[in-house]
């Protein structure tokens, strides 16, 4: 691919970025704002993670939020990566089985009132679908967000932000915006 190609490619795939943040539920997200807010001050854990990039940006999301909107706060949030305990992860995967390595977690942690939260492109994780089986049964606030093919995980969440596309990339990058706005609401 040439120079001229690649610039091409760079604009078409800023384009359709551009497309897919100004399409982004501003109402929905506003009203995720008030969910982690009312479960800030009833003192509620979030729970929030995902596989691949989004469990990376499930712990940016956490840091943002458990840091940086805590401190513009006369209350922190009581906010957790299921993605962070390592050794956990890979005794339950190895134990029992990785679609387990979420729902078993939340079984040792998880109240009636706190929030699950959990970014996926694909909606299909096994690891998801079962966590947001277990919540739902045992009385937790399901937040999702997907890309367009929507998976399982769209049919459990009790709220649900779709990005309209299918590409990786695009979508894990709008999904961070999300993120970013729900933490920056609080910060700024």
């Amino acid at each position: 691919m040439d120079n001229e190609s690649i610039k091409k490619w760079i604009g078409s795939y800023l384009e359709c970025q551009s497309r897919l943040i100004t399409s982004l539920p501003v109402d929905q997200i506003a009203h995720w704002a008030d969910l982690l807010r009312e479960a800030n001050n009833d003192g509620r854990q979030i729970f929030v993670c995902g596989n691949g990039g989004n469990a990376a940006n499930s712990s940016h999301f956490v840091t943002d939020l458990g840091k940086g909107a805590s401190d513009s706060l006369s209350k922190r949030f009581k906010v957790l990566s299921l993605n962070e305990n390592t050794p956990w992860i890979t005794a339950i995967g190895n134990d029992y089985d990785y679609a387990d390595i979420f729902r078993r977690q939340l079984e040792n942690y998880g109240q009636p009132g706190d929030i699950l939260l959990a970014a996926s492109v694909s909606g299909s994780s096994p690891n998801l679908v079962n966590a947001f089986e277990w919540a739902n049964a045992n009385g937790m606030k399901t937040l999702a967000m997907v890309g367009a093919k929507r998976g399982k995980l769209a049919d459990l969440a009790q709220e649900l932000i779709v990005i309209d596309d299918t590409h990786y990339g695009r979508v894990e990058d709008a999904q961070m915006a999300i993120y970013h706005l729900l933490c920056y609401v609080f910060m700024e």
